[in-house]
C-alpha cells in the first residue's frame, strides 16, 4: 500500500509540473503571436510576469479540479474543466494585472490568445495519451481479453462498451438491437451486427466468449425472449441489474451480474409516491407485527429509512427478532428501535406494549401461511390469523393508533383452505372495525413473494442444489409473484392512501407458471431441465387450488392514485352477528374442539371449497347476518 500510494503521489506531482509547464508556455506563445513571433527575452510583460502566471494558473486549474482526473480516461468532462480552468485563469491574471499596472504594456489581445492556447497545450496531451493507452490495450491485449457480445445498443449498452474497451478484461466485438434505425451503426467503433434473432449465428461468426443483456428497463417478456437466446448459444451470459436497482455512480461494468429468477419474473418498474409515504411515517412511532419474518423484516428496512421517531418490532421467533435488530442496529445506528419478544394471540402483551409504547401505525404482518401444515390444525389457523387479529386490533383502538394495515394474502378469495379462510375472517374483520371505528383500518392483499420463507422458491434452490429432482404438485399451476420490497413499498403507499375498511389489492401483473418457474431455476443454476434435474409432478397437496385470485366475482375494483394499487370494493357483513361468531371462535380454541372450528369458518366463509382437485367454487359467500 505505501508503494501505491507513493505511485499515486509521483503521477499527481508529474501531471502538476507538466500543467504549470503548459500554463507559462502559453503565456509565451500568447505574447510571442501578438508581436509578430519577433519578440526579445527582455520585454516587459514576459519573463517578469511568467512566474507569477504559472502560479496564478495552477491555483485555479487546482480549484477547478483539473487534477482529478485520470488521463488513461480523459473525457468531454475533463476538456470542460480545463477550459473552465483557463477562462477563469485569465480573468484572475487580468484582474491581477489590473490591480498591479492597470495592465499597462499589456496588449488585451494577448488575453484572448492565452486561454486559446492554454486549452490546447493540456487538453492535447490527455487526449494523445488516452488514445495511445486504448490503442496499446487493444494490441497487447486483445488475444487476451474475452470477447463479448451485447444485446441492447441504448445508452446501458454504450457505456458497457466504452468500459469494456478502457479495460483490460473484455474486449466487445459487437451489439444486437432490435432498433431498424441502427443498422450498420458503431458505437466506440463496435459494430451493430443485427437483430437478437442473428444471436446464433453471430456467435458463431465472432467467436464470442460471453454475451451480456444490457437492457436494464426491458420488460418481462422481452428478458425472457433474451435469456431463452442466450440459453441456445450454451455461452455464458450476465446482465445489468434493473434500473432500479442500480447504483448511483457505480460503473455499468461493475453492475454486471449474474441474470436472477427477479430479471425473468419481475415486472415494470413501481414508482412510488416518496412524498406521500414519508409525510405518512416520517417522526410516527411504528410497530411491525411479525417483524422477523420475509415481509415484516422488509418493511422494517423500508420504515427505518424514513425517519421515524420510534420503530418497534414484535416477534415471537427469538432468533428472527435477533437477526432483523442486529441487521437494523448496524445499518441505522442512530434509529430508536426497540425489539420485543412476544405473540399476538398474547393480550396481556400486546396491552402491555401498546400502553407503554403507544404507536401511531401498526403493519401486522404476524401469521401463519404455510397452506398444507394449517388443513390438519384449523385451530392455531384461527387462534393466530383470526384471534390475534382482533388482539391486536382492539388493542391499537383502545390505545389510541391512528392507522392499522393487515396484510392478507390471495389465498383468501374463493379460498380451497383453511389458511385461506381464516385470512378472509380476518380481512372481514378488519372491513366492519374499519367502517365502525376512529383507527384507519386498511386490508392490502396481494399474492406470493420471491423468497419469502416457506415459498416455492427456497424449495426449488434446495432441491437443484442436492441435485434434483425439483417437485412440482401439478403441471399447470400458476401463482402471482412480485419481490419482497415491492410488496412492503406498495403496503406502504397503500397505507397512505386508505380512509379505514377498505381492502387494497396490489396489481400482481400475470400469473407465473410454476413448472416455468422450476425450468428457469435449473437454467439459472447451469444445468438443463429434464436432463440434469429432473422436475417431477406429485400432484396438488391439501387445501391447494392450481391458480389464486386477487380479489372475488363480488369485489368490484376501482383504481386508486397508485396504478399499481386497486381498491376492492367492500362486501357487507353484520357486526353484532361477526361478534358472536369470534365468541364462538374463541371459545372453540379454549376447547380445542377442531369439528366445531372448521363447521364456524365454513359458517363465515361460505365460499370456502376444500375440493380435492384445488378448484375454486362458485358458491356465493353469504352476509353475516
Amino acid at each position: 500500500m505505501p508503494g501505491l500510494a507513493s505511485n499515486v503521489i509521483s503521477r499527481r506531482a508529474a501531471v502538476l509540473l507538466h500543467d504549470l509547464f503548459m500554463a507559462g508556455l502559453a503565456w509565451v506563445l500568447a505574447v510571442w503571436v501578438r508581436h509578430d513571433f519577433s519578440l526579445t527575452l527582455n520585454q516587459p510583460g514576459l519573463l517578469q510576469l511568467t512566474p507569477w502566471i504559472i502560479a496564478a494558473q495552477g491555483l485555479i486549474l487546482w480549484w477547478t479540479g483539473a487534477y482529478r482526473g485520470l488521463w488513461r480516461f480523459a473525457s468531454v468532462a475533463d476538456l470542460w474543466n480545463i477550459m473552465r480552468g483557463a477562462l477563469f485563469g485569465v480573468l484572475t491574471i487580468a484582474l491581477g494585472l489590473f490591480l498591479f499596472n492597470r495592465l499597462e504594456g499589456i496588449p488585451r489581445s494577448i488575453l484572448l490568445l492565452y486561454p486559446v492556447f492554454l486549452v490546447m497545450l493540456l487538453g492535447a496531451p490527455r487526449q494523445m495519451y488516452r488514445l495511445w493507452k486504448d490503442h496499446r490495450f487493444n494490441l497487447l491485449d486483445r488475444a487476451e481479453r474475452k470477447r463479448v457480445l451485447l444485446l441492447g445498443a441504448g445508452r446501458s449498452g454504450e457505456s458497457l462498451a466504452r468500459d469494456m474497451l478502457h479495460g483490460e478484461e473484455y474486449l466487445p466485438v459487437g451489439f444486437l438491437d432490435d432498433n431498424p434505425e441502427l443498422k450498420g451503426a458503431k458505437i466506440h467503433g463496435v459494430p451493430l451486427l443485427g437483430s437478437l434473432d442473428d444471436l446464433p449465428d453471430v456467435v458463431r461468426r465472432k467467436g464470442v466468449d460471453v454475451i451480456v443483456i444490457a437492457m436494464p428497463s426491458a420488460t418481462n417478456a422481452q428478458m425472457q425472449r433474451a435469456v431463452s437466446l442466450c440459453e441456445q448459444t450454451m455461452l455464458p451470459f450476465r446482465t445489468l441489474p434493473r434500473l432500479r436497482d442500480l447504483v448511483s455512480g457505480q460503473s455499468a461494468l461493475q453492475a454486471l451480474k449474474e441474470v436472477a429468477l427477479e430479471d425473468l419474473l419481475n415486472r415494470e418498474t413501481v414508482s412510488l409516491d416518496w412524498q406521500a409515504i414519508s409525510s405518512g411515517l416520517t417522526g410516527k412511532t411504528v410497530l411491525i407485527t411479525g417483524g422477523g419474518g420475509s415481509i415484516g423484516a422488509e418493511l422494517c428496512r423500508q420504515v427505518a429509512r424514513l425517519g421515524v421517531s420510534a420503530l418497534l418490532i414484535y416477534e415471537r421467533s427469538e432468533f428472527n427478532l435477533y437477526s432483523i435488530e442486529m441487521e437494523l442496529r448496524g445499518k441505522f445506528p442512530n434509529l430508536n428501535l426497540q425489539a420485543c419478544l412476544g405473540d399476538v394471540c398474547d393480550a396481556n402483551a400486546v396491552q402491555h406494549l401498546l400502553r407503554q409504547h403507544r404507536p401511531e401505525v401498526i403493519f401486522h404482518a404476524a401469521a401463519y401461511k404455510h397452506v398444507p401444515m394449517l388443513e390438519n390444525q384449523v385451530r392455531e389457523a384461527v387462534r393466530n390469523n383470526v384471534l390475534g387479529t382482533r388482539t391486536l386490533v382492539e388493542a391499537a383502538e383502545r390505545h389510541g393508533c391512528a392507522t392499522f394495515v393487515l396484510i392478507s394474502t390471495d389465498k383468501a378469495v374463493n379460498p380451497t383452505n383453511v389458511m385461506g379462510a381464516s385470512k378472509r375472517i380476518a380481512e372481514i374483520l378488519g372491513q366492519a372495525l374499519g367502517v365502525r371505528s376512529s383507527m384507519r383500518l386498511i386490508t392490502v392483499r396481494f399474492g406470493n413473494v420471491l423468497g419469502s420463507a416457506g415459498s416455492v422458491v427456497p424449495l426449488f434452490q434446495k432441491q437443484i442444489a442436492a441435485g434434483g429432482p425439483v417437485t412440482v404438485t401439478h403441471p399447470e399451476i400458476t401463482r402471482f409473484f412480485m419481490t419482497i420490497p415491492e410488496a412492503c413499498q406498495l403496503i406502504m403507499q397503500a397505507s397512505v392512501i386508505g380512509k379505514g375498511g377498505e381492502i387494497y389489492v396490489l396489481d400482481m401483473g400475470k400469473p407465473v407458471s410454476i413448472a416455468y418457474l422450476a425450468e428457469q431455476m435449473i437454467r439459472l443454476s447451469g444445468k438443463s431441465p429434464g436432463k440434469d434435474i429432473k422436475i417431477i409432478y406429485t400432484g396438488l397437496r391439501p387445501g391447494e387450488k392450481l391458480y389464486e385470485e386477487l380479489f372475488h366475482e363480488q369485489e368490484k375494483l376501482t383504481p386508486t392514485p397508485h396504478p399499481k394499487i386497486l381498491l376492492a370494493q367492500c362486501r357487507g357483513c353484520d357486526w353484532p352477528s361477526l361478534s358472536e361468531y369470534l365468541e364462538e371462535l374463541a371459545l372453540a380454541c379454549d376447547d380445542y374442539d377442531e369439528p366445531r372450528l372448521r363447521a364456524l369458518v365454513k359458517r363465515m366463509v361460505p365460499e370456502l371449497n376444500e375440493s380435492p382437485d384445488g378448484r375454486p367454487s362458485n358458491v356465493v359467500p353469504l352476509a353475516l347476518t
